[in-house]
């Protein structure tokens, strides 16, 4: 039996690649069993690749963004985007002010995914933003 096809995009860490991380993501999408997760999961990947190019661009950080895309099993979509930058993205728990134009990326992941995480077991000071779908 053949795997399920998975992606991966490494990139610098510019917001002129969150795009190119949607589409990606939603190619593999098209092409799967599983078309329905195509809108949500292109939404979370443009929020974890936006929050992991700020968090770069905050820390001064100029190693490559990855992005990995694929199955888990058959059903549950993963997406994982690790960056370089130290520090940890902290999901809101107050109002954000209708005017912020920013800090909702990790809130809204946690949200709408099914299971959601931050892993810092890597090599160096980044961490890695993951989320699934279709656990439901």
């Amino acid at each position: 039996m053949e795997d399920p096809p998975s992606v991966t995009l490494t990139f610098p860490p510019h917001p002129v690649w969150v795009r190119a991380a949607r589409d990606t993501v939603r190619t593999l999408l098209a092409n799967s069993p599983h078309p329905e997760l195509a809108d949500t999961a292109v939404l979370l990947t443009s929020e974890a690749v936006t929050n992991a190019v700020n968090a770069c661009a905050d820390k001064g950080c100029a190693d490559p963004v990855t992005l990995h895309a694929g199955w888990a099993d058959g059903a549950r979509l993963r997406v994982l985007v690790q960056d370089a930058a130290p520090g940890l993205p902290v999901v809101r728990t107050s109002a954000a002010d209708p005017d912020d134009e920013g800090g909702r990326g990790i809130q809204l992941i946690s949200c709408s995914a099914d299971a959601w995480g931050v892993c810092t077991h890597g090599p160096g000071p980044g961490k890695g933003t993951w989320f699934e779908l279709g656990h439901r």
